[in-house]
């Protein structure tokens, strides 16, 4: 027989050191940021002192280059499709025997983006000490700079400011497709300068093939590349049970694991969107559920196009670190049981589902909603049309202490995201979900 939980109340007293711990703040993705500037601002003061790199005429300029392009490496390889299913595969390898704080901290594994931040913050202040050296140098023993250099160096600069400034959550935010824009097309044009500048900076061919940067822009070129050798424009199926959604069927010969996602886009040099894989257990191909959330899904429910454009591998999202727990509860609004649903369906971990949605059949139709149910038959699906917007903290913290769940995976609109999951932790629940860094 079950043993019975005995059910505790949320603690809305958490202790400081809690509350400090679990702030946004210092979420892993604010530590790895901060690590990865720490690692650099040691460098600097090794440089500055033990090496005396600035007690020599050149001022090193070459070492500073090879510290922008390794920081760079770090930023864009983070960010390559295939080592970030690799972060995933190596952090879910351990057992669930394992000590829960391990695993909690595993777990956070889809904080990467981190290092990603991190590095591309130091390779551009990197790059800046270079321009001064470079400058410096211009003006002093070696005024022989080529000019086309100089212009080379400036331009860089500016562009690897601007995505900087882009790339401010607060900025991020409110022009996104801006944000990616200049992400993208800033992006190439920074790896084609770097080409140009190192071609300037070599004395001969030999000299090119046997630098660092040759290689390293190499190894970068071709991860950046990757992707796009994959761009392929695929029929799909759609079937809108309402005004609000679109379930969209892809059937091209790839059926990808549960909790990946695809990257999906309609003029693949302007704006891409990534959604949720939803493949069956026994079928080919897969769906995406696609709600109305702003232009873009709006148009392309309107629309009902008959095919779209996809790049790169399927990818792993947050969702797949609930095998790293004996049980979990999935937390979801609206059309956040996209993500959910695979992992439901798949039965790789006994789970429990809070659902808060408006209208679920209207909306959703009554197939995919029987589908939820057949996955999870004791779901709690919220209807907000009926009973208003829920306290969604309090009923998960009710179908852990009815489950016995070890964590919360939340899919849901940032705010509410962040909420669920901080307050979870504060109560000493591993809890997740997306952290809006890309």
């Amino acid at each position: 027989m079950d043993a019975v939980i005995e059910k505790l109340t949320l603690d809305d007293k958490p202790s400081l050191t809690r509350r400090i711990l679990r702030h946004r703040y210092l979420e892993h993705y604010n530590r790895l940021f901060f690590l990865v500037i720490s690692v650099n601002a040691w460098i600097l003061w090794y440089g500055s002192t033990q090496a005396g790199w600035w007690s020599k005429q050149d001022g090193n300029l070459s070492i500073l280059l090879d510290l922008v392009l390794a920081n760079f490496m770090v930023a864009v390889l983070v960010r390559q499709q295939y080592t970030i299913n690799l972060f995933f595969w190596i952090a879910t390898r351990a057992p669930v025997s394992w000590p829960l704080w391990i695993r909690w901290n595993l777990a956070k594994v889809y904080h990467f983006g981190g290092l990603h931040s991190g590095s591309a913050v130091a390779g551009t202040l990197w790059y800046a000490v270079f321009l001064a050296g470079l400058i410096d140098q211009r003006n002093g023993p070696l005024p022989d700079t080529p000019a086309g250099l100089v212009w080379v160096v400036f331009l860089l600069m500016a562009l690897l400011l601007l995505m900087v400034v882009m790339a401010l959550p607060s900025v991020r935010g409110r022009y996104h497709n801006q944000f990616e824009l200049v992400h993208r097309f800033g992006g190439w044009s920074v790896l084609i300068l770097f080409w140009a500048q190192t071609c300037l900076l070599a004395g001969s061919t030999s000299d090119l093939v046997q630098s660092l940067s040759f290689w390293g822009l190499t190894i970068l070129t071709f991860s950046v590349a990757l992707p796009w050798l994959r761009l392929k424009k695929v029929k799909i199926n759609i079937v809108s049970p309402s005004s609000h959604v679109a379930l969209t069927r892809f059937d091209h010969g790839v059926t990808p694991f549960a909790g990946s996602s695809t990257a999906i886009s309609r003029r693949p040099f302007l704006e891409w969107h990534s959604f949720a894989n939803v493949p069956a257990p026994s079928e080919e191909g897969f769906r995406l559920t696609i709600s109305r959330a702003g232009d873009w899904t709006g148009r392309f429910i309107d629309d009902k196009p008959q095919q779209v454009w996809t790049k790169g591998i399927p990818t792993a999202g947050v969702a797949n670190i609930e095998v790293l727990f004996k049980k979990v509860v999935y937390v979801a609004t609206g059309s956040g049981i996209g993500p959910c649903l695979p992992h439901l369906l798949a039965k790789k971990v006994p789970a429990s589902l809070v659902w808060s949605t408006r209208s679920p059949r209207k909306t959703y139709g009554d197939d995919f909603v029987e589908e939820v149910l057949g996955a999870i038959p004791d779901a709690l699906i919220w209807d907000t049309s009926r009973h208003g917007k829920p306290d969604l903290v309090q009923l998960a913290w009710d179908a852990v202490q009815e489950t016995g769940a070890e964590a919360v995976i939340c899919i849901a609109n940032q705010a509410l995201t962040q909420k669920v999951v901080y307050e979870m932790e504060l109560q000493g629940i591993p809890a997740y979900g997306a952290i809006w860094d890309s």
